[in-house]
């Protein structure tokens, strides 16, 4: 089973996305890690994609796409994946679709969680604090909240057009949106 999970930064993303993990055996591809991976070992790609984050931008599609086909084309991940984060856009939903096909894979369920700024602004502020994630900066976080919230129609369509999306309400407690993720997953595994 390959599950996408999105919401804006400061959703509970990667957290649901470790919950999934344990529960249903998957393994989870957060770009977000993937990045700060190449960040933290300080290859000329990191030091790149620093100064793109650090400005509050988007990495863009082909540096995250040639991070995410490594795992794709991967045997021991196939059909195992939680995408943390990814797609961000139509273009990269596309490319993953077109991935998964080129490695006989699809997506069997796309989760959407819905959060308002407000509650990501407390969320990146508590996380910078637990956390000390560089990336956790409020004014970067609403720049990227905008950002989300300006390109996810799209992918939403894509995603509802494909019968995949499940919309969850991201402002509950972290085992109500458990809760219901995992039984939207029983009732497509049958």
């Amino acid at each position: 089973m390959n599950i996408v999970i999105f919401g804006p930064p400061g959703a509970g993303k990667g957290t649901q996305a470790n919950l999934l993990v344990k529960k249903f055996k998957l393994h989870q591809l957060s770009t977000g890690e993937l990045l700060r991976k190449e960040i933290s070992n300080n290859t000329d790609l990191g030091l790149k994609i620093s100064s793109i984050i650090s400005s509050g931008n988007l990495v863009s599609d082909n540096i995250v796409g040639n991070l995410i086909e490594k795992y794709i084309s991967n045997e021991m991940y196939k059909n195992r994946l939680i995408f943390d984060g990814y797609p961000r856009n139509l273009t990269q939903a596309k490319y993953l679709e077109s991935l998964l096909i080129k490695n006989n894979q699809k997506i069997d369920i796309a989760l959407k969680l819905t959060v308002g700024l407000e509650t990501i602004k407390s969320r990146i502020t508590e996380r910078k604090n637990l956390e000390k994630r560089t990336d956790d900066d409020e004014v970067v976080a609403v720049k990227r909240f905008k950002d989300y919230e300006n390109n996810i129609k799209p992918i939403i369509d894509f995603y509802k057009q494909s019968n995949l999306l499940k919309e969850v309400n991201g402002e509950a407690s972290v085992t109500k949106i458990s809760d219901e993720i995992s039984g939207l997953i029983d009732s497509i595994k049958g």
